[in-house]
């Protein structure tokens, strides 16, 4: 007879996605090391039905996710993809999308311990399937980002829910410039919940499998190194409450702060319909309550980018020809009007994604 841990595993016939069970713990070892473990549909797909083989599993106590290679857990999503299939007028990204979203929230409320290793890079779609996690473990390697203004996109993958939570205008400010944070600032922001230095790293999960998740974190956690946002709350907070990125900007650049002044170059260099987008994504995600409603909303939000001219050449601009130069349109915040972000917000209709309850996005009013 067939024990039911073997009945129940995924088999294991994509090696982009390294599945095992070991003790009491399940592993998911994200394995495209090349290509920085970015995420494509059929990882996705893989982890989703890897969490449903386990959820019922009574040999699996706790998930642990990490990355393959050096560099970092994962990178985001496959943006050459997503810019040729928007050159085309393609649908697989909105269906990628469909998918990656359900995944995050699923994420978020599993019920078994989902131990998430943030260490180096972790970008994107990367933030998605670990920051909503429910031990989400930082080292001094790690380096956090939500930087898709620069392509033309918008925070996505539940991190317009996230960033609305962190500490004053934290959030914002990283959502417009798509800073990168590391352990400290990560959990500051509410991203991470526990440091551990890298080199302990194979030990903390190669306990996962003998031992209970608190008792593991109990013996590796230690205190983060200093980060640079809790020095940097003053002009934040002080510049970044506002209702038009144009206000943003103009309080930057004039208040006197070096990092301020940085920043404000930095959010010229953005694509002004993304910046717009994001400030208003963000503000309508506070008021929308949970993280379903918020994926639902980014789902419309991620759609209409599809078909903008900004997210086809940012990515030509960053990712293809990598000149550096992308050629906005519109080109100035100023040129950028209520309709055309108004334009990210509307119903799908049928093709809405449906995650709260089975019901859709409710509206927000403006």
């Amino acid at each position: 007879m067939t024990s039911p841990r073997t009945a129940t595993a995924p088999p294991d016939t994509d090696d982009c996605v390294l599945l095992r069970t070991e003790g009491r713990a399940a592993y998911i070892v994200l394995n495209r090391p090349r290509a920085l473990n970015a995420l494509t549909h059929a990882m996705v797909r893989r982890i989703d039905s890897a969490l449903t083989a386990w959820e019922t599993d009574p040999g699996v106590e706790a998930v642990v996710l990490t990355g393959a290679g050096e560099r970092g857990l994962c990178a985001g999503g496959d943006i050459r993809a997503i810019h040729d299939d928007a050159r085309t007028g393609g649908r697989a990204s909105a269906d990628f999308w469909r998918d990656e979203y359900r995944l995050n929230a699923r994420i978020a409320r599993y019920p078994k311990p989902y131990v998430a290793v943030l260490d180096g890079i972790v970008m994107g779609g990367g933030v998605g399937v670990s920051a909503h996690g429910s031990v989400r473990v930082v080292t001094e390697r790690s380096r956090i980002a939500l930087p898709e203004t620069g392509i033309g996109f918008v925070p996505d993958v539940g991190s317009t829910y996230l960033l609305g939570l962190a500490p004053g205008e934290l959030g914002t400010h990283l959502a417009l410039t798509g800073q990168q944070v590391g352990a400290h600032d990560a959990l500051l922001c509410g991203l991470a919940d526990h440091f551990v230095p890298a080199e302990l790293l194979p030990r903390l999960v190669a306990d996962l499998a003998a031992d209970p998740v608190r008792e593991v974190l109990a013996r590796y956690v230690s205190e983060a190194p200093p980060g640079v946002l809790a020095g940097q709350r003053e002009w934040i907070d002080a510049c970044y409450p506002a209702e038009r990125v144009e206000d943003i900007v103009a309080r930057l650049a004039s208040h006197g702060a070096r990092a301020a002044e940085e920043a404000a170059r930095t959010l010229g260099t953005k694509s002004p319909t993304a910046l717009k987008v994001t400030l208003t994504a963000l503000w309508r995600a506070r008021l929308l309550g949970p993280l379903e409603r918020v994926l639902e909303q980014e789902y419309r939000v991620s759609c209409a980018a599809l078909g903008s001219a900004d997210l086809v050449e940012g990515i030509r601009a960053q990712v293809v020809d990598k000149d550096r130069t992308p050629r906005w349109s519109p080109a100035t915040l100023a040129a950028v009007t209520d309709d055309d972000v108004a334009r990210y917000f509307a119903p799908l209709g049928p093709r809405e994604l449906a995650l709260a309850d089975g019901h859709t996005a409710q509206e927000v009013p403006w």
